[in-house]
């Protein structure tokens, strides 16, 4: 069993990096073998910003700025209600599955690995998670970014279904009650 290197995080103006996984893979030459790495790296603000970046090459250093860099780069927007998420949702890509349920005050985030990393990069604080797929930290990761992308807020709803905002719709009844 591979371990996986211990979540580093580093802060440089606001942005969140850490490394989720790192993957060592070898090539056999005639003159022995030659390693190369893979690393998966998620980045976020805190603030409901967050991405990931899968960056490939000799050196682990190397591998770690490529992922870094393709994470700020696909860095997206999450809808989020305080520090928890507005309702429950199932993320899906490739293998991995991922549940992500809101909890109250004082849950804390109640995940692993890959999940764990991109809610805190997220800056989401309280939240139930279980992963139900594959045990790929890619493919686990994608899930919970897709699952992150799929919520929606109350007033998106109301839009999306036609309904007028709460703070109109009382001066639409006080009109009928009029005439």
């Amino acid at each position: 069993m591979r371990k996986s290197p211990q979540a580093v995080e580093e802060v440089d103006d606001g942005q969140i990096e850490k490394v989720v996984h790192i993957n060592r893979c070898a090539k056999v030459v005639k003159g022995g073998r030659r390693f190369s790495f893979a690393a998966l790296v998620v980045a976020g603000d805190s603030a409901g910003k967050v991405g990931f970046g899968f960056g490939k090459a000799k050196e682990v250093p190397e591998a770690i700025r490529k992922g870094s860099e393709q994470a700020k780069k696909n860095m997206a927007a999450v809808n989020l209600r305080g520090d928890t998420i507005p309702h429950e949702v199932v993320g899906e890509a490739d293998g991995g599955k991922v549940m992500l349920k809101p909890a109250g005050p004082g849950t804390g985030i109640i995940a692993g690995g890959g999940v764990r990393a991109v809610l805190e990069a997220a800056g989401i604080k309280n939240v139930l998670s279980k992963s139900l797929g594959s045990n790929n930290q890619l493919a686990v990761v994608q899930a919970t970014i897709d699952g992150l992308h799929q919520l929606r807020t109350a007033e998106q709803v109301r839009k999306l279904r036609g309904f007028e905002t709460t703070e109109e719709a009382p001066v639409e009844a006080e009109a009928v009650a009029a005439e």
